[in-house]
């Protein structure tokens, strides 16, 4: 089976190359069942193409199981460095002058060298230092015939975890699109100022200058970041910072990104981020996720789900989230989310962590056999990583207690009663909310029942004595939400200055509340009294 892959490959480098390959597998005994780590060395022995791959892979626990992406993440990142003439050709080859007309100098020791490029560190002719990052030469075409030929061994690799088959000629596609922005810096330049631009107004957030007359599809030029490694905490503690305050500032940034702008940074591991002069300073912006507004509303959902423990509401927020492509068994997606709600039934936020809750909800979807958005999964990676990087340097702060109070959850101690009004304003928005999805649910359990997955029997003794129930039971509801309605007004008025005033407390509002309590108490008495 694995020669006759080798079969109609016309090109003889492709064929080379997937000779190469099929060694590997052999090598590795593929057809013999597949682990994490031998996934991970499988890569490793490939090259830096498919290392790159793996990286992209690991941020897609929707597709792969967490154990496997745990693993991938294991990828050194590092490649074989190219030797510095072939830097200076490629720079004089974009440039189509000599690279001395360009740069006083160049550094001839790489910064770094992965996959797709090579960074150094070199001087402008104005004197200004820069860094500078070439694309290896050749790499769009080698990734290229590297994926067609990892789709033809595809037909051999079967990741398969728990009885759950990955699709992987679909993954393929999505990570060929991935390398294919990552190759082209002009994409990168842009994905930079942009978020320079959503964070020109918070002073301890930054990133690099980039310079847009020296950069091309294959060179990238920014400002050089002469700061300390967020990993670095002794160097960062002995410079003076506040590193608890630097990693509050961290995840209140992140958070921000994603909710406010959706737009963030794909890849934040500590080797991305510098602290200069107690400024934090995201580098490598090559990968960044977006969220759709429909996406950032979906997560509101299911951290207000969390916060209330409201099963039925974080059901529809991990529909709303995932991409439904048939029949579902709701009974069991209830069960299931009913299940992983259970375990935070107990604990407080400060406990809970925003990236295992999230590839919870991914594993559901996958479960459930839910597509998933990129941008949703590369945020799932990304908080995770968020989230190890702020129990290094800030154990005591809660990135998802952060995540909620930026959605307005109000997980706020200590409230005065101005704050304690308002949130009583929230949660008679959240009890006008529930009674308006009345209808949704009702419609989700007659889907259920028609479906055979649910059965509703229901037993009528006589034609006026339900008809009255009925309306009785109508009648408890308008005043319910009248109450609700007069809680949500009066609280309103309270936050205002409107006159006359007593104790600093609109009259007028007060009126309500006392209207309020006396339809609470009606409303008790008849459920007491049975009425």
């Amino acid at each position: 089976m694995l020669e006759s892959l080798l079969h109609g490959t016309e090109n003889k480098n492709a064929a080379l190359r997937l000779r190469e390959m099929v060694a590997v597998l052999r090598r590795h005994d593929i057809v013999h069942g597949l682990t994490p780590a031998k996934l991970r060395a499988i890569f490793e022995d490939l090259g830096p193409t498919f290392v790159k791959f793996g990286q992209i892979m690991s941020m897609r626990p929707d597709f792969l199981p967490t154990e496997y992406c745990d693993e991938l993440m294991k990828l050194q990142t590092g490649a074989s460095p190219l030797a510095f003439p072939v830097i200076l050709s490629i720079v004089e080859q974009e440039y189509k002058r000599d690279w001395n007309r360009v740069f006083r100098e160049i550094d001839s020791t790489p910064l770094g060298s992965a996959s797709i490029a090579q960074a150094h560190r070199a001087v402008l002719t104005t004197g200004e230092e820069v860094v500078i990052k070439v694309q290896r030469p050749g790499i769009h075409e080698i990734m290229r015939m590297d994926l067609t030929l990892m789709k033809r061994a595809a037909t051999i690799i079967r990741l398969v975890s728990r009885d759950d088959v990955v699709d992987f000629r679909s993954l393929m596609d999505e990570m060929w699109n991935i390398a294919k922005q990552e190759m082209d810096f002009l994409i990168e330049a842009s994905h930079i100022e942009e978020f320079s631009h959503l964070n020109r107004d918070h002073p301890f957030i930054s990133c690099p200058r980039v310079m847009r007359d020296l950069s091309t599809q294959h060179i990238l030029v920014m400002e050089y970041i002469d700061g300390i490694p967020l990993d670095q905490t002794d160097a960062l503690h002995a410079a003076g910072i506040n590193v608890t305050q630097i990693g509050r500032r961290l995840g209140e940034n992140y958070a921000k990104q994603i909710i406010e702008d959706g737009f963030f940074h794909g890849d934040p591991h500590p080797g991305n981020i510098r602290i200069r002069n107690g400024t934090i300073v995201w580098l490598d912006l090559g990968m960044m996720g977006r969220l759709s507004n429909r996406d950032r509303t979906a997560l509101r959902r299911a951290i207000m789900a969390l916060a209330t423990h409201d099963t039925f509401e974080m059901k529809s927020a991990v529909l709303a989230l995932g991409i439904v492509k048939g029949r579902i068994n709701h009974a069991q997606l209830y069960q299931d989310i009913d299940v992983m709600m259970e375990q935070y039934g107990s604990l407080d936020f400060s406990d809970l962590h925003m990236g295992v809750l999230t590839n919870q909800i991914l594993s559901i979807l996958r479960m459930h056999r839910i597509g998933c958005p990129s941008g949703l999964a590369m945020f799932a990676r990304g908080v995770m990583t968020v989230e190890i990087v702020m129990r290094r340097c800030a154990p005591e702060v809660s990135f998802l207690e952060i995540f909620a109070h930026s959605l307005s959850l109000g997980l706020i101690h200590g409230m005065n009663w101005r704050e304690g009004l308002a949130k009583v304003r929230q949660e008679g928005i959240m009890l006008l909310r529930k009674s308006v999805q009345i209808p949704e649910q009702l419609a989700d359990l007659l889907k259920m029942t028609m479906s055979g997955q649910a059965k509703l029997n229901i037993d009528l003794t006589g034609s006026e004595e339900p008809v009255q129930r009925l309306d009785k039971m109508i009648n408890k509801l308008i005043i319910a939400l009248l109450c609700a309605a007069l809680l949500i007004a009066s609280s309103t008025l309270c936050t205002t200055d409107m006159q006359p005033q007593l104790g600093g407390i609109p009259i007028i509002g007060l009126l309500g509340y006392l209207i309020a309590f006396i339809l609470s108490l009606r409303l008790i008495w008849d459920i007491h009294k049975g009425v």
